[in-house]
């Protein structure tokens, strides 16, 4: 089964506007905390960059696990968007430490925040970009379910939580809670952690082969029983390859059928399944029904 090109190009450009954003509110933040000295600030910027550096990786990921499958890949390329997903975890780990060691720093040795409008202004800006940033990207995995744009995505998710707390933290210092901007800072850093381990066990679960979930394997099995001819089934099994569904199973059907007419109920059940499924490629064995084994 090849790779929806419509899917295909909606991932590439997700990853483009992923990296694009990335760079964009990374220079902005750079130039509001050299003015304003703000730890919040400088944790925003902390990320922005390691999210530039994972949307790179991203970028590099998505475009391999694109390529079509070949003799060395039978089942193509889709886990790269895994991997991808724990390095961007590895870089998210980076910058909620990062922060965190800051805001530290800056709550035991507190020091006054300048430009704080200037400050104000740039997260104003970073939460509109993220928000459009999330919008395309909460569209593209609609589509697709791409593993990579998914993780991208929910670090960009914690990113809107982040810059809107940078933004209060700038706030309340500008009437005189300078404080807060270091426990704005350290909070960021402990809800930046937790988004890296979400990733992590999204990215495991394709890794390790993780079975579809119980609802959607579960309506394949209805899908197979609804076809005429079809006596049942039995070993199925499920995987996911990045936007990839792979799906195995065993058909019970009437032992005297001629095999050309197995044949036939066998493709009738793989379209029955791709035809509510279009990324599930499925592989079908036949069974005569005296050597299925008995219904529990």
């Amino acid at each position: 089964m090849s790779i929806n090109r419509d899917h295909a190009r909606l991932m590439r450009r997700a990853t483009a506007a992923a990296l694009a954003t990335a760079i964009l509110l990374a220079l902005s933040k750079a130039v509001a905390w050299w003015l304003s000295g703000s730890v919040s600030l400088l944790a925003g910027l902390t990320d922005s960059l390691l999210d530039g550096a994972a949307s790179l990786l991203n970028l590099l990921a998505v475009h391999y696990s694109l390529r079509p499958a070949d003799d060395d890949h039978r089942y193509g390329h889709g886990k790269a968007e895994a991997l991808a997903g724990l390095g961007q975890a590895a870089f998210i780990c980076v910058s909620a430490i990062l922060v965190g060691v800051q805001g530290i720093d800056r709550l035991l040795h507190p020091q006054p925040l300048g430009a704080q409008g200037v400050g104000i202004a740039v997260m104003i800006f970073s939460l509109l970009m993220t928000a459009i940033l999330l919008s395309y990207q909460h569209h593209v995995v609609k589509l697709t379910g791409s593993t990579a744009i998914r993780a991208d995505s929910l670090h960009y998710r914690s990113d809107l939580l982040l810059n809107t707390s940078i933004l209060l933290a700038l706030v309340l210092a500008s009437i005189g809670w300078e404080r807060l901007d270091a426990v704005f800072g350290i909070g960021i850093a402990l809800y930046i952690f937790w988004s890296a381990i979400t990733i992590v066990r999204e990215a495991g679960a394709v890794l390790m082969d993780t079975e579809l979930s119980p609802e959607i394997s579960g309506d394949m099995q209805q899908l197979v029983c609804q076809v005429p001819g079809v006596h049942g089934c039995h070993d199925f099994r499920t995987r996911i390859s990045g936007t990839r569904w792979f799906v195995q199973m065993h058909l019970e059907l009437p032992g005297e059928l001629p095999l050309s007419q197995a044949h036939d109920l066998c493709v009738a059940v793989e379209n029955a399944i791709h035809d509510r499924y279009p990324n599930a490629e499925v592989l079908v064995h036949a069974d005569p029904l005296e050597v299925a084994p008995p219904k529990r």
